[in-house]
């Protein structure tokens, strides 16, 4: 044997045996090693040393009750400028079997941990996730509020784990459990636009939470585990084993017998499904899409002025609106009414048209108009963006599909063998309208109606729409001659027939001679009289003055504006109506009363804009004028056909073609302007008749104002109501050495219409000088 071997084995014989002692020491030390590692990290991911955590005032303010609030004047919540569409509901509003259902599926000891179950957690550590996963309700919150992607890689995914336990403890120490369960619930995403169990509610079985029956609530709760596997609508059989687990689970914690759940397990679901526009109010859309970029725009200047940023969507302002939710509802509820059913005069009209529901237009325009709407769809985007021709585009919009949305009075209905091109034919031929309300006293508006349903119609027809404004444009050329020429309601203007240029406008009856007072004019909309003002006046002061009046879009320097070929808003034109009857002083329509923060401090408060335009006497003139048109021209039918007493001045106003019906109706307290038309200005009815906005404007006008009528009161509007006249106006007036020779009489009845120079979608104006002419049909208002 050699001597390094004998050395070795020597070496072996006086090694001691590990030791038990050390052996216990050394495990000690690793658990203890490890308890402190888990908790310098745990520490140092609450301190956002190695994930970015959320501040104190995230956790205190989560994102679903952050929304800013929208009230109206009469203290209704109108709406909420929130990062997604819910309805939030509190504990109160839960069942008792959905809690029971929840706790048994979820987290049966939710309210014994302090937002991290110890015993499910080493119970998914030891069987490597095979037991069941150990997120509590608490942790499944802070998922949803401050991790919400899940990564794939594991070491990543460790991490999300720690950041949701310390995101947990920390909203268990605000919170009470009530609190975060009703959180969890209404922040949940149950897809198909169902965001919270309200929501969900309503999509899925038409009912609210606090109805939910034990099998609904099983059905939700069973959706939690995952909203699109176990969606009863798309999975009906995965969805309904799923639901009968989470009634099992409920037996297995004593929330139900044996027999209750053989019960509950034995019937079928029932699905009664909702779109989610039947929930959300498609009207108010319209004034909200305004609203917020009005609100956007002032935060933006505050930030310049003081360094603080707000957020719409996260700081919880309070926006005080001066809408009336009363006065809101009855204006819609006006639009609905006689639009519904002129929409039925509208598809008859064109049920045999070869070029419905156009007119005048060749095929090929007609195909170029509707592929235009067809570039603007979502749907196109999309195909575009995958990489498809234009072609191939055309195609699939051109391929009939079983079931196809579209819009109908009746509510959504879902149309067999349509394609997605009819679609666009289809609500091509929906009339479309525009309707604001306001105070001429504040310039408070009380209504804004701005289209017909903004899931099918996102376009706002109060202040974003720009539309011939016809007839309705004449009153900016008489105050300017009133203004300008010291004319009063008594001066005389001949009607015999008038040619500026090459430009030369014909009344709608073709008669002319003799001359008529302005009241005249004004009442029957006679086109040669107001042609004969603004070549008096001058172009560019007709234009000033309706700047002044607070008219922003383009205005052409062409005599043609005086009979309404300016494109106009809604917006613009009853402000500026509204001057004659706050005695010459120009207020600027205003939506916002004042914005609070989230302590109540006020942020913005209203402050009216206001300038003198003309005096008290040239605006009580304009009063006096606009006044005839209600009691003898072309807006009579507020009297005859609506019965409408009070005191009303008015002006109704018809372009080329019927394209735009507009009648303006101003009352001693209450302005408000309607415009209806089709999205094309192709499409219209043929007939003046029926197309003039005395038939499709001035309807609207009168059920919203027999709406008001009945509770006026308490809007501050009355039938008893007069316009504030000048002592001695009528001295200043002097009617009887103003009064000429006028043809009343020969006028053959009442009527209106306006001749413009409308050309498909090009500028209507043309130059005076030029070949274009303003003729249009002879048709007699009473027909």
């Amino acid at each position: 044997m050699s001597t390094q071997t004998k050395s070795t084995q020597t070496k072996k014989k006086v090694s001691k045996p590990f030791s038990v002692k050390k052996m216990l020491i050394l495990l000690w030390g690793l658990f203890l090693a490890g308890i402190i590692g888990i908790f310098i990290l745990f520490w140092a991911t609450s301190k956002g040393w190695i994930w970015e955590m959320p501040d104190v005032q995230a956790l205190e303010n989560p994102d679903i009750y952050v929304s800013s609030e929208i009230y109206s004047s009469d203290g209704v919540l109108l709406d909420r400028f929130e990062t997604e569409k819910r309805i939030p509901i509190t504990y109160a509003d839960l069942p008792e079997h959905f809690v029971n259902a929840l706790l048994a599926r979820e987290d049966i000891r939710f309210k014994s941990h302090s937002g991290i179950d110890a015993r499910s957690t080493m119970r998914a550590i030891t069987s490597g996730g095979e037991s069941g996963g150990a997120s509590t309700i608490t942790q499944q919150l802070a998922k949803q509020l401050f991790t919400v992607n899940r990564s794939q890689n594991k070491i990543q995914r460790g991490l999300q784990k720690l950041k949701e336990w310390v995101v947990a403890v920390e909203l268990e120490k605000r919170y009470t459990k009530e609190e975060i369960l009703t959180m969890y619930l209404n922040k949940f995403d149950f897809v198909y636009n169902a965001n919270g169990v309200e929501l969900a509610s309503k999509v899925y079985f038409n009912t609210t939470t606090k109805d939910l029956t034990l099998e609904e609530s099983a059905m939700l709760v069973a959706m939690l585990k995952n909203p699109v596997l176990y969606n009863p609508i798309r999975f009906p059989d995965k969805a309904k084993k799923e639901r009968n687990v989470v009634i099992n689970q409920m037996v297995k914690y004593n929330f139900l017998t044996k027999e209750e759940a053989e019960a509950a397990k034995a019937k079928p679901i029932k699905i009664d499904k909702q779109e989610i526009n039947t929930i959300s109010e498609s009207y108010s859309a319209y004034y909200k899409h305004e609203l917020r970029r009005e609100i956007q725009s002032y935060l933006k200047e505050l930030e310049k002025e003081t360094g603080k940023k707000y957020n719409l969507y996260k700081d919880g302002l309070k926006i005080y609106v001066t809408l009336d939710s009363r006065m809101q509802k009855i204006a819609e509820e006006a639009v609905a009414k006689h639009l519904s059913s002129i929409q039925k005069t509208f598809f008859a009209e064109h049920k045999n048209n070869s070029k419905a529901p156009f007119y005048g237009l060749s095929e090929d325009k007609r195909q170029r108009i509707f592929e235009r709407s067809m570039r603007n769809t979502d749907t196109y985007r999309h195909l575009k963006n995958i990489g498809k021709s234009d072609e191939e585009i055309l195609a699939e919009f051109n391929r009939k599909r079983d079931s196809v949305k579209i819009f109908t009075w009746d509510g959504v209905k879902y149309q067999k063998n349509m394609s997605l091109m009819d679609s666009i034919k289809y609500h091509k031929h929906i009339l479309q309208a525009g309707m604001m309300s306001m105070d001429p006293r504040d310039g408070t508006i009380k209504a804004w109606v701005g289209g017909i349903n903004w899931d099918y119609f996102k376009y706002d027809h109060v202040k974003q729409a720009r539309r011939q404004v016809g007839s309705t444009f004449k009153p900016f050329v008489y105050v300017t001659a009133l203004n300008q020429l010291n004319y009063t309601p008594c001066n005389t203007i001949s009607n015999d027939v008038f040619q500026i240029g090459n430009w030369k406008p014909r009344n709608a009856n073709r008669k002319y001679g003799g001359s008529q007072d302005l009241r005249t004019a004004m009442a029957f909309s006679t086109n040669v009289v107001t042609a004969r003002l603004i070549a008096q006046t001058g172009v560019e002061p007709v234009i000033q003055i309706a700047k002044e009046l607070g008219v922003e879009s383009n205005i052409p320097k062409d005599y043609t504006i005086a009979l309404g070929s300016a494109d106009l808003t809604v917006y613009e034109m009853v402000g500026a109506m509204s001057t004659f009857a706050n005695g010459g002083i120009y207020i600027k329509p205003e939506l916002v009363v004042k914005i609070e923060d989230k302590t109540g401090r006020v942020i913005k408060d209203y402050k009216p804009v206001t300038r003198e335009v003309v005096n008290e006497y040239v605006a009580y003139s304009m009063i006096d004028l606009m006044k005839g048109v209600t009691d003898r021209g072309t807006g009579k039918w507020v009297r005859t056909k609506y019965g409408i007493n009070s005191e009303v001045a008015s002006k109704t106003g018809t372009t080329n073609d019927n394209s735009d019906g507009w009648f303006i109706g101003i009352t001693p307290n209450l302005i408000t302007g309607v415009w209806v038309g089709n999205e094309d200005r192709f499409a219209h009815f043929a007939s003046t008749a029926r197309g003039q906005g005395a038939a499709t404007a001035l309807p609207i006008w009168a059920y919203y104002m027999q709406g008001v009528y009945k509770n006026g009161k308490a809007f501050g509007v009355t039938t008893e109501d007069k316009f504030i006249k000048p002592d001695d106006i009528d001295e200043k007036w002097d009617c009887s050495s103003l009064t000429g020779f006028h043809t009343y009489g020969s006028m053959g009845g009442t009527f209106d219409y306006d001749y413009t120079n409308a050309v498909e979608y090009q500028d209507p104006i043309q130059s005076a000088n030029s070949n274009a002419s303003s003729e249009t049909e002879d048709i007699d208002f009473n027909q």
